[in-house]
């Protein structure tokens, strides 16, 4: 599996630009958008004005009281330093976006488009690719750059994509079918086809891409929002408590400073997730690029991390997608090893991976040796997706092997037959219809061997499911969730493969009318569904599931319904696309049960240093032994900036995700993320006190 290359938490580049935007996100227009951190900033800037009227000498100086103007000054410093973290963090995990989106910006290549008038138009227009529309037609020849996305409306070609997926081997784009769709900037290996541009000038799949890889549309997920708004009302909360201490404080008798009910604040309201809120949401989708997957929206992302019911198709998901010959069978009196020899033989030429399959069973049934074989004299006939068909013509003999699908081969012999030169299949017809219709209704593939104009037997191509697929369904269902196979075959060939692999259900003979249903009878059950498809015949439901990932080599279609594209075309990644929503749903979880415990180790530092002068019964509670009331206040404003910085990396990185029901994954939340927050500011605020107390700070 291709990803793209991992780009280190804090690459030198990125943290040098993010720099310089976190001190540009001072805007309040940006700053707004994140409430905490924009009561964070207001309360600074509140901070500061005071200070500098201090300083200035105007006004009533005892305004911050006990708290002196140094102190009061380095609170107003670390106030702003908590808000550019926040923004720091932010940046960082735009920048790795942006980072991301320039590796997809490479692909994009300025060319020149040959414009035809028509499908079999024999003269063509050379104009830039940029100038391409909607509807154009474009002929595209071995060699050349696809200008631009499209659809393929004639020709057959093998189209190299590794600019796009990373992955170096072509594949075959046809008109009619499932694969038809092109993406521009990719290059035809050989053939000619004819394109009809589907995207104009800017509205490219590659340029939407970027643009959501970039952030620059990215929108903020529902989840998001929720918390967002918690945020701000515990905000609120915490600003109306922290407005009437001043009247509890005259009450008692006790004199509060300005500066140290503004440290209260900021160390009350949630700072430390509402700093790294944003980089959660930004990082989730950026780990989605790293495995070439391209999510649409946040929300996608979130609701991957929900699923309870995927639907996987069967080829090249559950099964190795490329059938594997398991059985030579042959007809009419033939030897097993004759017809095993001249399957053999007709399959050298064939690079496809059932080609190279039947090479290799020959040679593990019968030693057939491709190194050893004398080649003189013979002239090999390499598999085409015109023909559908390899072989080999042997000289010395006057011998023509072909092999092929069965109604190749049928096509080929009638037509030997009427030049006469073929023989027909004679006495072996009945066998080979019935080995024929064996295989299919096996669920397997039939591949004909014909000699001279006559059929020797048949080479049945099987679906194989993949190593250790079984054992990742068991910890999917370890997950909650369930998984359905979805096939065009029958119920009999359908329910054996579903045994195989260990899928909880599958749905046979798939139509596109039936997925739709199933779906809409999991979510009428409240159940999200994930699915991936690639046809045009897979939109529905694509547009239907809560998750719909679309291959990037399936139709255009196909990749509009999707909220999710796979730039590899891998279905498998539905269950590493789950597993990243489920990481971006716990790391904001992580950090918020570690964000809210942080506040109980502040109140024993911050609450005895306010009322202890009325209360001397307070020194109880300070528990840390703290040097004096500045040095709690000040030590506790460091260290709510400190950790921001120090989480960062968690936030980019993610929260380790491991297989688990939700009991154990909240009981382990609790216990590291809960208990470590609660634990690490007792720690943490009680060095920065000796620290600062060592330097004469307060």
């Amino acid at each position: 599996m291709h990803r793209t290359s991992e780009i280190s938490l804090f690459d030198a580049r990125i943290a040098a630009q993010a720099a310089g935007v976190a001190v540009r996100k001072l805007d309040p227009r940006e700053l707004v958008r994140n409430p905490v951190i924009f009561v964070t900033a207001v309360v600074a800037a509140l901070s500061t004005v005071l200070v500098l009227r201090d300083l200035a000498g105007f006004g009533n100086a005892g305004a911050n009281g006990s708290a002196g103007i140094g102190v009061a000054g380095q609170i107003a410093a670390w106030l702003w330093f908590t808000v550019l973290f926040a923004n720091f963090a932010e940046a960082v995990a735009e920048g790795r976006g942006k980072a991301q989106a320039a590796s997809l910006r490479k692909t994009k290549t300025e060319t020149a488009a040959r414009k035809v008038a028509s499908v079999d138009a024999t003269t063509h227009q050379s104009v830039p690719a940029a100038s391409l529309r909607a509807g154009d037609l474009v002929l595209v020849e071995a060699g050349d750059v696809i200008p631009g996305d499209g659809d393929v409306v004639s020709g057959i070609a093998t189209v190299d994509e590794s600019a796009i997926t990373g992955e170096s081997a072509p594949v075959i784009r046809e008109s009619g079918g499932d694969r038809s769709a092109v993406t521009g900037g990719t290059r035809v290996v050989s053939d000619r086809i004819v394109v009809r541009i589907t995207a104009n000038p800017g509205e490219s799949f590659l340029d939407r891409m970027i643009a959501l890889v970039e952030g620059a549309k990215r929108q903020k997920t529902p989840n998001e929002i929720a918390l967002n708004i918690l945020l701000a009302g515990m905000s609120i909360i915490f600003l109306l408590v922290v407005m009437t201490l001043p009247a509890f404080a005259d009450y008692s008798g006790a004199a509060i400073p300005v500066a140290f009910l503004i440290a209260l604040l900021v160390t009350l309201i949630p700072t430390t997730i509402g700093g790294l809120l944003s980089a959660i949401g930004i990082a989730g989708m950026d780990r989605l690029v790293r495995f070439s997957v391209i999510a649409k929206s946040g929300r996608a992302v979130e609701a991957a991390g929900d699923v309870d019911v995927l639907l996987l198709d069967k080829t090249g998901t559950i099964t190795l997608g490329n059938r594997q010959a398991s059985e030579f069978i042959p007809v009419g009196g033939i030897a097993e090893r004759e017809l095993a020899e001249a399957a053999f033989l007709s399959s050298l030429a064939d690079d496809t991976p059932e080609g190279k399959s039947i090479v290799a069973l020959a040679r593990q049934r019968f030693g057939f040796d491709p190194a050893a074989l004398d080649r003189g004299g013979l002239t090999f006939i390499p598999f085409t997706a015109q023909t559908r068909m390899s072989g080999v013509d042997v000289a010395a003999t006057d011998t023509r092997i072909r092999k092929g699908a069965p109604d190749t081969i049928a096509a080929m012999i009638a037509k030997g037959i009427a030049k006469g030169i073929a023989k027909g299949i004679g006495s072996a017809g009945r066998d080979l219809t019935l080995a024929v219709e064996r295989v299919a209704k096996a669920g397997g593939t039939p591949l004909v061997v014909a000699r001279d104009g006559r059929a020797l037997g048949v080479v049945y191509l099987k679906d194989i499911v993949k190593p250790g697929i079984r054992e990742r369904f068991l910890t999917l269902r370890s997950m909650g969730i369930k998984t359905v196979m979805v096939t065009g075959d029958n119920p009999l060939t359908a329910a054996a493969i579903a045994a195989e692999a260990g899928v909880d259900d599958f749905l046979a003979e798939a139509t596109p009318e039936k997925k739709l249903e199933l779906i809409r009878s999991y979510q009428a059950d409240g159940r999200l569904v994930a699915m991936c498809g690639d046809g045009s015949n897979d939109a529905p439901a694509l547009a239907q599931a809560d998750v719909g990932v679309a291959m990037n080599t399936g139709t255009q279609a196909a990749r509009e319904a999707g909220n999710m594209v796979d730039l590899e075309s891998d279905p498998t990644k539905l269950i590493e696309i789950v597993m990243i929503g489920k990481q971006l749903l716990m790391s904001r979880g992580a950090l918020t049960t570690f964000s809210i415990a942080n506040d109980v180790a502040k109140y024993f530092a911050i609450i005895p240093a306010l009322f202890i002068a009325a209360y001397p019964q307070l020194q109880a509670l300070n528990v840390m032994g703290l040097a004096s009331p500045q040095s709690a206040i000040l030590s506790a404003i460091i260290f709510n900036a400190l950790i921001i910085v120090a989480l960062i990396p968690l936030a980019l990185k993610g929260v380790t995700y491991r297989p688990a029901d939700a009991v154990s994954l909240l009981r382990r939340n609790l216990l590291i993320y809960g208990l470590g927050g609660l634990a690490v500011p007792f720690v943490g605020i009680k060095l920065i006190d000796m620290a600062i107390t060592t330097l004469g700070l307060v």
